[in-house]
Order: structure tokens, then sequence, then C-alpha cells
């Protein structure tokens, strides 16, 4: 069995379940797929916006039926946590929309509108739209990408279109890391900078309430 009839059986099926736990990089790779005809576009984008959509589906239902118990309290005393509850109670649509395109609060934010007061067929729209545009988003990159970086590799491989393909592959997944990293990265700084900047707050606060040497007389 070759390898393009592998992936045509399983690719679309490896696209919906990466699409839903692992995010963009299965996303994009699909789309780089699509390009080089071993998947149908619209399918691999079909895919990524169905286990998209799911997975964050499951995470809110898992977060009303359980909010109660000891595993969602400890996910409860996160900050992320608390940092999507705090969005989310001042800009209530648009996070729902846009909480998949956010490093560190992906996961996390359907478990935690799940616990709110959001009723479920608002969070069920919402996310369907917010799905759909994502789904479609990555899966057109790699496929346009996809055009600009086989023409760069195929002038260095010729006639090899399987490593041309393989490098693709593992190009997309270099990328991906190093820009999660940089996110992680920004994330963790930012936290830092919050922490320092409460420190310093309550510092000034504990020194303005300490009376002098000389009010104590």
């Amino acid at each position: 069995m070759s390898i393009e009839t592998l992936i045509a059986q399983y690719g679309l099926a490896a696209i919906f379940v990466g699409a839903g736990l692992e995010g963009e990089t299965s996303v994009v790779t699909g789309g780089l797929l699509a390009h080089e005809g071993l998947l149908s576009l619209w399918g691999t984008a079909l895919a990524a916006v169905i286990g998209s959509f799911a997975a964050d589906q499951i995470f809110f239902f898992a977060g009303r039926r359980y909010r109660d118990t000891a595993r969602v309290r400890r996910i409860a005393a996160r900050p992320a946590f608390a940092k999507a509850l705090d969005t989310l109670d001042r800009h209530p649509t648009v996070f729902i929309l846009g909480f998949r395109f956010l490093y560190g609060l992906r996961t996390i934010s359907p478990i935690a509108i799940g616990t709110s007061h959001v009723p479920a067929r608002t969070f069920i729209m919402l996310n369907a739209i917010s799905a759909a545009v994502w789904g479609v988003l990555f899966t057109g990159i790699g496929y346009l990408f996809g055009h600009s970086l086989m023409e760069a590799i195929d002038a260095v491989m010729p006639r090899h279109k399987l490593l041309s393909i393989v490098a693709i592959i593992a190009l997309v997944a270099v990328v991906m890391t190093g820009i999660r990293r940089w996110r992680r990265h920004r994330s963790n700084a930012a936290r830092l900078t919050e922490a320092d900047r409460v420190r310093s707050v309550a510092s000034t606060d504990g020194a303005e309430r300490t009376p002098a040497s000389g009010d104590l007389l």
C-alpha cells in the first residue's frame, strides 16, 4: 500500500483528532497535504472544524457537569483559569469567539466557560462560528504556503515528491514549535511582570501603613 493511499485513508481522521487535541500544526500539515492532492482541501478544512468544535464542546460540558468535583477545582486553581473567567466577564462574546487563538488559554477556557453562567446554546453557536473560522484559516495557511514551499524544495530535490512532503511536514513542526515557545516565553514574561507589579504595590502599601518611629512616641 502506497503512502498516498495510507494518507488518503487515515489522513482526515488524523486531522480531526489533531485539531481537537494538538492544534494548528496538524491542520496546517493537512493543508500542505491537500495542496499536494493527498487530501481533499475542503475535507481537511471540515475535519479541522468539526474536530476543534467537538473537543471544545466536550471540555465545556465537562466543566458544566463536573464543576463541583475535586479535579475541576484543581484546574480552577490555576492562574489561567481565573484569567479566562475575568476576560469572559468583561468581553463574553469576543472571548468565546477568540479563546482558541490565545496561547495558554485554549484548552482551559472551554472548561472555565462551562463553570460559568453562559447558556449552553450560546456557547454552541459561538463555538461553531469560531471553529469554522479557525479550521478554514489554518487549512488555508497550509495550502497557500504549500505552493511556495514545494517550489523551493523541488528546486533542491526534483522528482522526490515523498521526500519533499516529509521535509515540509518537518519544517512545519519546527516552525510551530518555535512559535509556541515564543508565545510561552511572552506569557511567562507577562506573568512575572504582573507578579512584580503586585509585589511592588503591596510593598508600597505596607510602607505607607507602617508608622514612623517618631509617630510612636
